[in-house]
């Protein structure tokens, strides 16, 4: 047992789950639901783009419920997951509201506005008695009033794309994530050689993420990477498991080693 609790994980983040992104997603999952006992940390939007919300969606809320049952975790991942804040003022904030994403929902927000956000989504955790622990910025960014709103909330991390973050204290983890720009023929190629060469270089990281969008799951080229990515890191030994349980996994062996 003690060798199980040492060997190196493997952490399977489905991003971006809506009722509208469920098509995207369910036969990737059914696949790896084959494998075996594969838990994944699923990042659940409450209304994806103002028109997707969940509580009017019963049956895909069902499931949610199925896959928490499974062992599955749950986290937060905005609330609209789309950026409608003022247009950017400098070029900075054009580059990374324009260009990176458009979807930096709580890049802008101030403190108010945070809690304005994350309020509701813990009510609709707490409503469907789904356990929370994680919350998940959209496209990662946060603003300096969404870090002071985390603080002040019943979370236990939340994260970057090579970090998780234990709340209220934002004390890093070292946690590094793969996760690929699709949306084009060029940017699937582009991303493929860079993660194969990460993927050499954290071949003894502790910890590797594996962070899927559903526009990766529309194109057999993204498709067929993580899942022969998914196949080889199980191969090798790592242990898939949940953010939150990794999480704990690894303040309780900092605890022992104290």
């Amino acid at each position: 047992m003690a060798e199980f609790h040492e060997r190196p994980a493997l952490l399977l983040v489905l991003h971006d789950v809506a009722p509208s992104t469920w098509a995207d997603y369910r036969a990737f999952v059914e696949a790896v639901d084959r494998v075996g006992n594969v838990p994944m940390t699923w990042l659940v939007v409450p209304d994806f783009h103002r028109h997707d919300a969940l509580e009017a969606h019963p049956a895909f809320c069902r499931m949610l419920d199925q896959r928490v049952a499974r062992g599955d975790e749950l986290a937060l991942h905005g609330h609209f997951h789309e950026d409608t804040e003022p247009g950017p003022r400098t070029a900075r904030d054009w580059f990374m509201r324009r260009v990176y994403t458009h979807e930096g929902e709580f890049y802008q927000l101030s403190r108010e506005a945070a809690l304005a956000r994350l309020g509701p989504g813990i009510d609709l955790f707490r409503r469907h008695g789904w356990p929370l622990h994680g919350f998940v910025a959209p496209a990662w960014l946060m603003s300096n009033g969404t870090r002071q709103a985390l603080r002040e909330l019943p979370l236990r991390y939340t994260s970057d794309p090579q970090h998780l973050y234990h709340l209220p204290d934002f004390t890093a983890v070292e946690a590094p994530g793969l996760v690929w720009s699709a949306r084009s023929a060029w940017r699937r190629g582009m991303s493929k050689v860079v993660s194969e060469q990460r993927e050499q270089r954290w071949r003894q990281a502790p910890v590797i993420r594996l962070g899927l969008h559903p526009v990766d799951m529309r194109h057999r080229f993204s498709r067929d990477y993580w899942w022969r990515t998914l196949e080889r890191l199980l191969a090798d030994g790592r242990v898939p498991m949940t953010k939150i349980d990794w999480l704990t996994r690894q303040r309780t062996q900092a605890e022992r080693a104290a």
